[in-house]
């Protein structure tokens, strides 16, 4: 079990000592420090669980330490106990309505604060546990063999504390399963962080991982926490993780095997517990094969290796994707129901979804926007303008991963429509210039999925 971390912040050494003597009794791991300055900036650096803070200090008060307290994410803002003497206790009353869990009055007494301490710690951890069981929007959703397959390897695995390498193409729910190994974990009561490895210049990402102490490079005007240390005694998802560079590799190996961390111009390193759960759409093998990628990490990594297929793979959870994207869509921009006609379903299920149930999830909402009817048809779904706005990387080409045959479709789908284009939807004219009967071009257009222009 996690051992609980608490700060005892109190301008008079006898107090700072006798606390922490009696806390630390109890089994908690226990700092204490004299002012409200150097407890913000032990917060910027290290996550506590309990906050016991004296109302009256030199510098910045308890009532303003207190508010910055408050400001502070909702991952890593403790539960604060304020410390009252005599003639503060309005004050104090003051800090429980701000967000402080209870306060101490002066003499203490070692029941009263232990008890307190213990329910503020307990509470917190209430809270936290409450927004991490908030529903999902995007929960993973498929009946098809390959995605009851991934829900059976998550409950095998999930509640382990195995490191994960998880495998997708870009927006076919990577993050998903990160997410829900996490919720059926040990670990789901504490901290979920997420980096984006690609998102983060190179010259940030190592601040960004282990953290940075103030001063210790241009522009680090105040400490900062990593996200190993967010995530201590939780869980780390490092996704597309084959963007780091092999200097910042490896020092993420050095974490997975000591399990410390050491921020950026400390000088010294901190003990963390973290599962890391790792993502990537690239073939991290190759990666290897090619020095961009060092062996050892990968190895460590890829304990238990998951395979997300993409939308191409599993056709035929469309409908229910589409069910549950228009009903989260409706709901949100409160228009009414809408269906999918039949022909709208088929085009679906012929497209070759380059953006995977990401480019699906963009469709439907963009479908309850512009459409204010409750069934939608074939000519109310934008295919060909999301084509267009994703640009050339939309069209199979050299990177294709279907079979020939889905290459050709593919393929002959966008002449065809080019050819409409041109001719302005004219079908007689189109299949002139294809050198088609006219019929045998309404029979490939309903093959194919595209309806007629109206």
């Amino acid at each position: 079990m996690k051992q609980s971390r608490v700060l005892v912040v109190d301008d008079e050494p006898g107090i700072r000592e006798s606390l922490t003597g009696v806390l630390e009794d109890e089994g908690f791991a226990v700092e204490a420090v004299e002012s409200g300055e150097t407890c913000l900036a032990l917060l910027g650096r290290a996550r506590f669980d309990l906050v016991l803070l004296d109302v009256w200090l030199p510098g910045i008060d308890g009532i303003e330490t207190l508010a910055r307290i408050e400001e502070l994410p909702s991952e890593d803002r403790p539960a604060v106990v304020v410390i009252s003497g005599h003639g503060s206790v309005e004050a104090a009353v003051r800090a429980t309505k701000m967000g402080a869990f209870d306060f101490l009055e002066k003499p203490l007494t070692i029941e009263k604060v232990l008890v307190v301490s213990k329910n503020a710690i307990a509470h917190r951890k209430l809270e936290l546990e409450v927004e991490s069981l908030r529903p999902s929007d995007y929960p993973i959703i498929g009946d098809s063999v390959p995605m009851r397959a991934l829900r059976q390897q998550l409950s095998l695995m999930a509640p382990t504390n195995g490191r994960v390498l998880i495998y997708g193409e870009s927006g076919s729910g990577k993050e998903l399963v990160a997410r829900a190994i996490h919720a059926m974990s040990l670990r789901a009561r504490e901290p979920f962080i997420d980096v984006n490895c690609a998102a983060i210049p190179e010259e940030l990402i190592e601040s960004e991982l282990f953290g940075h102490r103030k001063g210790s490079f241009t522009g680090a005007g105040e400490d900062k926490v990593g996200k190993f240390q967010r995530a201590d005694g939780g869980t780390l998802f490092l996704d597309e993780v084959a963007d780091m560079s092999l200097k910042t590799q490896a020092k993420v190996l050095r974490a997975l095997d000591e399990q410390r961390i050491e921020p950026v111009g400390a000088g010294e390193s901190s003990k963390v517990d973290v599962r890391v759960v790792a993502a990537t759409n690239r073939n991290l093998e190759n990666e290897v094969e090619r020095g961009n990628f060092r062996e050892d990490l990968f190895y460590r990594l890829n304990v238990v290796p998951f395979y997300v297929p993409p939308l191409r793979e599993r056709m035929e959870d469309i409908p229910l994707l589409v069910d549950h994207f228009l009903g989260h869509f409706t709901r949100v921009y409160g228009r009414k129901p809408k269906e999918l006609a039949p022909e709208a379903y088929q085009l679906l299920r012929d497209y070759y979804w380059p953006g995977n149930v990401r480019e699906l999830r963009n469709l439907m909402e963009r479908i309850v926007i512009m459409n204010p009817q409750t069934r939608v048809e074939v000519r109310h779904v934008p295919l060909r303008a999301a084509r267009r706005q994703a640009g050339t990387a939309d069209r199979p080409g050299a990177d294709f991963n279907g079979s020939l045959q889905e290459y050709r479709q593919a393929q002959e789908r966008d002449f065809i429509l080019k050819k409409l284009d041109e001719t302005k939807g004219n079908v007689t004219r189109a299949a002139e210039l294809l050198g088609l009967e006219r019929s045998n071009l309404y029979r490939k257009m309903r093959a194919l999925g595209i309806a007629p222009k109206e």
